[in-house]
């Protein structure tokens, strides 16, 4: 704002004073010029402009002066985006459509964790351009937990080992640092596949405890979500056992690091029946009274739960098996 002040006082004054000149040269055409007759009349008006120029310093260093010092911005709470992926055709196209929404989002900070026992190059690569704050991370789902060809989604709980390894990382690394500062901030639970509003990111960033708000296209309804009555959550609108402790989609709710730090135990049981992967974190954390809703007392759908489709390749096969399929050192 200071300088924005001084940006245009200098501009008037640089008007004012070229103006002043033109009107003076203006005066002078068509007289003869008698330099002794005009040396007075040249020597008052140069020393009148100073003058002018003078005073409108003066005045502006009185406002600059006067002018109290914007107060300072807290700094906002980080948010912590823990996010479980696994190697498919899809990744890349996934991981660059969410990171490009993040790198809108302020003081964000990625946890992506490969379902892998090593970091993969696609993945190193991407996020060493990917310009985000992030940590990447790694470990396998146990083969027994793993879904086979042909099981559908719901089968089985996925990414819950993903999951518990960025909340493991988090917990260690916020230790380490220094000061209350190092527990300031929120956990959030973001699937590659999904599309996030940013107005999203703002909502939660302000959590206490646990935050809360709808879901669209999950469950198969156009959106699930939390009932607010007087400022509370009291039933949830879903389509699927709505008798579950707390019947949330994973992009449902966010957690304050404080709260996560607070209980070192609280994980996703990975052998938790169908639809109970989100309740059995959220279980020991808070209560239903104590959820905190918002996107407008959970009425708007800032989330989405997108799933991109599957690619079907039926002809790079056939070109495979000619021997002419594409070129594998060409990343997708």
């Amino acid at each position: 704002m200071r300088m924005k002040l001084k940006l245009k006082t200098v501009f008037v004054l640089y008007f004012m004073v070229s103006l002043m000149g033109l009107i003076y040269a203006l005066m002078q055409l068509g007289q003869r010029c008698d330099c002794t007759e005009h040396d007075m009349p040249k020597d008052r008006t140069i020393s009148r402009l100073r003058g002018e120029l003078h005073r409108l310093q003066e005045q502006m260093r009185k406002t600059e002066t006067t002018k109290p010092p914007l107060p300072l911005k807290p700094s906002l709470p980080t948010i912590f985006v823990i996010t479980p992926t696994y190697a498919r055709l899809v990744q890349k196209a996934e991981l660059t459509r969410l990171s490009q929404t993040f790198l809108h989002v302020p003081q964000l900070h990625w946890i992506l964790v490969e379902d892998s026992p090593h970091k993969t190059p696609l993945v190193t690569d991407f996020l060493a351009k990917s310009g985000l704050t992030y940590t990447h991370l790694h470990t396998p789902t146990p083969k027994d937990r793993k879904l086979q060809e042909g099981d559908p989604s719901w089968l089985k709980p996925r990414g819950a080992e993903q999951r518990n390894e960025g909340l493991r990382w988090l917990r260690e690394d916020r230790r380490a640092q220094q000061g209350a500062d190092s527990q300031q901030g929120v956990v959030y639970f973001a699937d590659d596949d999904n599309t996030y509003s940013l107005q999203l990111f703002e909502e939660m960033r302000s959590t206490q405890r646990v935050s809360v708000w709808p879901v669209g296209l999950v469950g198969g309804m156009r959106y699930e979500r939390p009932v607010v009555e007087g400022g509370k959550v009291v039933r949830f609108h879903t389509g699927w056992r709505p008798s579950r402790p707390f019947p949330l989609d994973m992009a449902g709710f966010a957690v304050s690091l404080k709260l996560v730090l607070a209980n070192p135990d609280a994980c996703f049981d990975g052998d938790a029946p169908m639809g109970f992967l989100e309740s059995s974190f959220l279980q020991g954390l808070v209560t239903m009274d104590e959820l905190e809703p918002k996107a407008d007392n959970c009425t708007k759908v800032l989330v989405w739960h997108t799933r991109t489709e599957k690619p079907k390749m039926k002809r790079e096969e056939a070109l495979q098996a000619q021997g002419l399929g594409s070129d594998t050192a060409v990343e997708v």
